[in-house]
Parts: C-alpha cells; sequence; structure tokens
C-alpha cells in the first residue's frame, strides 16, 4: 500500500510518498513544495487516490531531512534514499542513476548524460525519460540542462521557472538568467 507524508520546507509544503508492501519503505513520488500543505495534498491524492497520508518511517528521515536541506540552499546528498524502481523502465532508471550523482549546485546538459550512456544521440531520450520522473529532488532532473547554456524543459508544475528557481536556490552558476527570482517557487 502506498502512504505518503508531507512537511514544511524553507519554501513550502513537500511531500514524499512510499511503497509499504515490502520489508524496506521505498520511494514511489516526490511532490515539489507547494504553497500550503492543502495543495500538496491535493496533488498526492489526484496521483494515487488510494492513498493515504501516514506518518513517515523512520528510514526515510534522512531523505526528508535532505530535501528540507537543498531548499534551504545547503548542500545535501539524496543518492542513498531508497527508490522504487519496480515500474520503471532500464533506460530511465539509468538515466535517474547518473542524475543522482549530479551535485547540488552543478549541471550536466542531457547530451553529456546521453554521452554516459554511450550514445550522444540519446540525448532527446534522456529529457523524455527526465519527464517522466516521479521524484524530483531526489533525483534532480532540474539539474540537467540543454546544450548551450540554455535550461531546457520541466515537466513540474511552473514548468522552466520552477526549474530555474530550484537551481537558484542550489546556487548552480549554469543556466541561470540574472532574472531569477531566488528562493521562491511561487513568485
Amino acid at each position: 500500500m502506498i502512504r505518503f507524508a508531507l512537511f514544511e520546507t524553507a519554501i513550502g509544503w513537500a511531500g514524499i510518498a512510499w511503497n509499504e508492501a515490502d520489508s524496506q519503505a521505498r520511494l514511489v513520488a516526490c511532490h515539489l513544495p507547494e504553497r500550503d500543505a492543502e495543495t500538496a495534498r491535493r496533488g498526492f491524492r489526484r496521483r494515487f487516490p488510494e492513498t493515504a497520508e501516514a506518518e513517515p518511517p523512520a528510514s526515510l528521515s534522512p531523505t526528508i531531512a535532505g530535501i528540507q536541506a537543498l531548499m534551504r540552499g545547503e548542500k545535501a546528498d539524496l543518492s542513498a534514499a531508497p527508490l522504487d524502481l519496480s515500474r520503471t523502465p532500464p533506460f530511465h532508471a539509468r538515466v535517474y542513476e547518473i542524475a543522482r550523482a549530479i551535485p547540488p549546485g552543478e549541471t550536466l546538459t542531457y547530451g553529456e548524460i546521453a554521452e554516459k550512456l554511450g550514445d550522444k544521440l540519446l540525448a532527446r531520450d534522456v529529457g523524455q525519460a527526465l519527464g517522466k520522473n516521479p521524484w524530483p529532488i531526489v533525483v534532480p532532473c532540474h539539474r540537467v540542462t540543454a546544450a548551450g547554456g540554455k535550461p531546457g524543459g520541466f515537466s513540474a508544475r511552473g514548468g522552466v521557472d520552477t526549474k530555474l528557481r530550484l537551481l537558484a536556490i542550489e546556487g548552480a552558476k549554469a543556466a541561470i538568467p540574472k532574472e531569477t527570482p531566488q528562493g521562491d517557487l511561487f513568485a
């Protein structure tokens, strides 16, 4: 059964959903910060109508703390957060593994990830995989940009503006126009 929990961050209410079907809680989704808890709650209920809100298991406390730290502009490593990859296509899982290794404040291009996968012609496929990422922030798709210093796409609410704000919070230098607002996903 899937459960979810909301938690406050420096920029709003975020959340995680996990699967309780196995002995270890594994993340099935993350929700980017919203202005208020009710908006985040509705987002989870739309994605998982049968889910219930619950206290997160202790094993996910480091993940929550890491997300909160990142939203304060601190460096945090979420690469150990346990993901439920059971419904993830193998190519997407490989893309997510590479994206998870990008440190806060740094970026890679879609083409650079494609090259790491062994074929730079896979750049569009990398973008499509990241567009289906159910774990934003934990799988930091916002740290993947287009060639030539362009931000590229972002499928979360707010689109590219949200991507640029997340990069600004993390202090990334690449692909951030000078006029990007700092620290507020809701501007």
